[in-house]
Protein backbone atom coordinates (compact mmCIF):
# COMPACT_ATOMS: atom_id res chain seq x y z
CA UNK A 1 0.00 0.00 0.00
CA UNK A 2 1.54 3.56 -0.87
CA UNK A 3 1.59 6.00 1.49
CA UNK A 4 2.41 9.32 1.69
CA UNK A 5 5.16 10.58 3.68
CA UNK A 6 5.78 14.24 3.04
CA UNK A 7 6.62 16.59 5.76
CA UNK A 8 2.92 18.35 6.50
CA UNK A 9 4.15 21.35 7.19
CA UNK A 10 6.74 21.88 4.39
CA UNK A 11 4.00 20.64 1.61
CA UNK A 12 1.60 22.93 2.98
CA UNK A 13 3.81 25.73 2.90
CA UNK A 14 4.22 25.07 -1.02
CA UNK A 15 0.72 23.96 -1.40
CA UNK A 16 0.09 27.35 0.41
CA UNK A 17 -2.85 25.70 2.92
CA UNK A 18 -3.24 26.76 6.35
CA UNK A 19 -2.04 23.34 8.37
CA UNK A 20 -5.51 22.96 10.02
CA UNK A 21 -7.46 22.55 7.81
CA UNK A 22 -5.70 18.82 8.24
CA UNK A 23 -6.11 19.07 11.95
CA UNK A 24 -2.93 20.22 13.13
CA UNK A 25 -2.13 23.35 14.76
CA UNK A 26 1.36 24.44 14.50
CA UNK A 27 2.88 26.83 12.47
CA UNK A 28 6.01 26.57 10.28
CA UNK A 29 8.74 29.45 10.87
CA UNK A 30 9.93 29.07 7.63
CA UNK A 31 7.74 31.73 5.26
CA UNK A 32 7.40 30.71 1.03
CA UNK A 33 9.47 31.85 -1.25
CA UNK A 34 8.00 34.78 -3.35
CA UNK A 35 7.96 34.20 -6.59
CA UNK A 36 7.98 36.74 -9.04
CA UNK A 37 6.24 34.90 -11.75
CA UNK A 38 2.79 34.78 -12.87
CA UNK A 39 1.60 30.80 -12.17
CA UNK A 40 0.39 29.21 -15.73
CA UNK A 41 -3.57 28.13 -16.04
CA UNK A 42 -1.76 24.75 -16.12
CA UNK A 43 0.04 25.29 -12.62
CA UNK A 44 -3.31 26.64 -10.74
CA UNK A 45 -5.29 23.61 -12.14
CA UNK A 46 -2.12 21.19 -10.76
CA UNK A 47 -1.78 23.10 -7.76
CA UNK A 48 -5.88 22.95 -7.13
CA UNK A 49 -5.84 18.81 -8.08
CA UNK A 50 -2.05 18.64 -5.28
CA UNK A 51 -3.97 20.70 -2.45
CA UNK A 52 -7.30 18.05 -2.93
CA UNK A 53 -5.19 15.33 -2.94
CA UNK A 54 -3.03 16.43 0.25
CA UNK A 55 -5.79 17.48 2.44
CA UNK A 56 -7.73 14.16 1.76
CA UNK A 57 -5.06 12.01 2.03
CA UNK A 58 -5.40 10.57 -1.32
CA UNK A 59 -3.04 9.27 -4.31
CA UNK A 60 -3.29 9.36 -7.85
CA UNK A 61 -4.44 6.75 -8.90
CA UNK A 62 -7.22 6.37 -6.69
CA UNK A 63 -8.33 10.19 -7.28
CA UNK A 64 -8.73 10.06 -10.50
CA UNK A 65 -10.85 6.83 -10.17
CA UNK A 66 -13.16 9.20 -7.31
CA UNK A 67 -13.01 11.72 -10.14
CA UNK A 68 -14.35 9.76 -13.16
CA UNK A 69 -17.31 8.17 -10.43
CA UNK A 70 -18.09 11.72 -9.75
CA UNK A 71 -18.52 12.54 -13.18
CA UNK A 72 -20.91 10.08 -14.06
CA UNK A 73 -23.25 10.88 -11.05
CA UNK A 74 -25.60 13.45 -11.87
CA UNK A 75 -25.30 16.77 -10.87
CA UNK A 76 -21.96 19.45 -10.96
CA UNK A 77 -18.69 17.26 -11.00
CA UNK A 78 -16.38 19.26 -9.04
CA UNK A 79 -19.19 19.28 -6.27
CA UNK A 80 -19.85 15.41 -6.91
CA UNK A 81 -16.00 14.89 -6.39
CA UNK A 82 -15.66 17.17 -2.84
CA UNK A 83 -18.74 14.97 -1.70
CA UNK A 84 -17.32 12.13 -2.36
CA UNK A 85 -14.20 12.59 -0.85
CA UNK A 86 -16.50 13.68 2.25
CA UNK A 87 -17.74 10.62 2.69
CA UNK A 88 -14.86 8.54 2.93
CA UNK A 89 -14.97 6.79 5.79
CA UNK A 90 -11.02 8.42 7.35
CA UNK A 91 -12.75 11.59 6.55
CA UNK A 92 -15.60 11.12 7.99
CA UNK A 93 -14.18 9.49 11.53
CA UNK A 94 -12.12 13.00 11.43
CA UNK A 95 -14.90 15.32 11.12
CA UNK A 96 -16.48 13.25 13.48
CA UNK A 97 -13.99 14.29 16.33
CA UNK A 98 -12.95 10.81 16.34
CA UNK A 99 -9.68 10.95 15.84
CA UNK A 100 -7.14 14.18 15.65
CA UNK A 101 -5.83 14.29 12.18
CA UNK A 102 -6.48 12.61 8.69
CA UNK A 103 -3.63 10.81 8.75
CA UNK A 104 -4.37 9.42 12.39
CA UNK A 105 -8.10 8.36 11.32
CA UNK A 106 -6.98 6.58 7.97
CA UNK A 107 -4.31 4.82 10.64
CA UNK A 108 -7.03 3.96 13.09
CA UNK A 109 -9.59 2.79 10.62
CA UNK A 110 -6.76 0.52 8.72
CA UNK A 111 -6.40 -1.06 12.24
CA UNK A 112 -9.96 -2.05 12.47
CA UNK A 113 -11.14 0.09 15.25
CA UNK A 114 -14.48 1.38 13.91
CA UNK A 115 -17.95 -0.50 12.78
CA UNK A 116 -20.40 0.94 10.21
CA UNK A 117 -24.09 -0.48 10.92
CA UNK A 118 -22.20 -3.07 13.71
CA UNK A 119 -19.50 -4.18 11.29
CA UNK A 120 -15.97 -3.73 10.90
CA UNK A 121 -15.04 -2.13 8.36
CA UNK A 122 -10.75 -1.39 7.69
CA UNK A 123 -11.01 0.14 4.07
CA UNK A 124 -10.73 4.04 4.57
CA UNK A 125 -11.79 4.86 1.32
CA UNK A 126 -15.41 3.29 2.19
CA UNK A 127 -18.27 5.66 0.94
CA UNK A 128 -20.55 6.23 3.79
CA UNK A 129 -24.45 6.88 2.97
CA UNK A 130 -26.43 8.87 5.20
CA UNK A 131 -27.82 6.70 8.09
CA UNK A 132 -25.00 4.97 8.89
CA UNK A 133 -23.56 4.95 12.07
CA UNK A 134 -20.02 4.83 12.88
CA UNK A 135 -18.81 3.48 16.07
CA UNK A 136 -15.71 3.03 18.00
CA UNK A 137 -15.10 -0.98 18.87
CA UNK A 138 -16.16 -1.76 22.08
CA UNK A 139 -12.88 -3.43 23.00
CA UNK A 140 -10.70 0.14 21.43
CA UNK A 141 -12.58 1.95 23.52
CA UNK A 142 -11.01 1.40 26.98
CA UNK A 143 -7.36 2.06 24.48
CA UNK A 144 -5.91 5.32 25.99
CA UNK A 145 -6.07 6.78 22.57
CA UNK A 146 -9.75 6.77 22.64
CA UNK A 147 -10.22 8.01 26.40
CA UNK A 148 -8.13 11.11 25.43
CA UNK A 149 -10.18 11.69 22.08
CA UNK A 150 -13.53 11.24 23.83
CA UNK A 151 -12.43 14.32 26.32
CA UNK A 152 -11.80 16.61 22.58
CA UNK A 153 -14.04 19.20 21.82
CA UNK A 154 -14.84 19.44 18.59
CA UNK A 155 -17.14 21.50 15.98
CA UNK A 156 -19.06 18.85 14.20
CA UNK A 157 -20.42 19.59 10.59
CA UNK A 158 -24.39 20.00 9.97
CA UNK A 159 -24.77 16.81 8.13
CA UNK A 160 -23.22 14.31 10.88
CA UNK A 161 -23.85 13.80 14.20
CA UNK A 162 -21.95 12.43 17.20
CA UNK A 163 -22.42 11.05 20.88
CA UNK A 164 -19.08 11.67 22.58
CA UNK A 165 -20.14 9.27 25.80
CA UNK A 166 -20.31 6.35 23.36
CA UNK A 167 -18.40 7.50 20.73
CA UNK A 168 -20.47 7.34 17.82
CA UNK A 169 -22.06 9.31 15.23
CA UNK A 170 -24.17 8.71 12.54
CA UNK A 171 -24.17 10.27 8.88
CA UNK A 172 -27.42 12.26 8.92
CA UNK A 173 -27.38 13.18 4.87
CA UNK A 174 -24.94 13.83 2.04
CA UNK A 175 -22.94 16.62 3.02
CA UNK A 176 -23.70 20.08 0.51
CA UNK A 177 -21.20 22.28 -1.10
CA UNK A 178 -21.76 24.93 1.44
CA UNK A 179 -21.33 22.62 4.72
CA UNK A 180 -17.81 21.45 3.38
CA UNK A 181 -15.10 23.99 4.47
CA UNK A 182 -12.03 22.57 2.82
CA UNK A 183 -10.31 25.85 0.53
CA UNK A 184 -10.41 24.00 -3.18
CA UNK A 185 -11.40 25.00 -5.99
CA UNK A 186 -13.00 22.07 -7.59
CA UNK A 187 -13.86 23.91 -10.61
CA UNK A 188 -10.12 24.20 -11.62
CA UNK A 189 -9.77 20.29 -11.22
CA UNK A 190 -12.20 19.62 -13.40
CA UNK A 191 -10.78 21.79 -16.08
CA UNK A 192 -7.54 19.85 -15.32
CA UNK A 193 -8.72 16.54 -15.84
CA UNK A 194 -10.99 17.75 -18.94
CA UNK A 195 -8.40 18.67 -21.40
Amino acid sequence: MAVNRDPILKRCRSLQIDPSHLGIYKESNRKPKQSNRKMSDYGLQLREKQRAKFIYGVLEKQFRTTFEKASKKKGITGENLLIMLEERLDNVVYRMGLAMTRREARQLVVHGHYTVNGKKVDIPSYQVKPGDVIRVKTKSQSSPKFKEIKEMQVGVPGWLSVDRDKLEGTVLQDPTRDQIDTPIEEHLIVELYSK
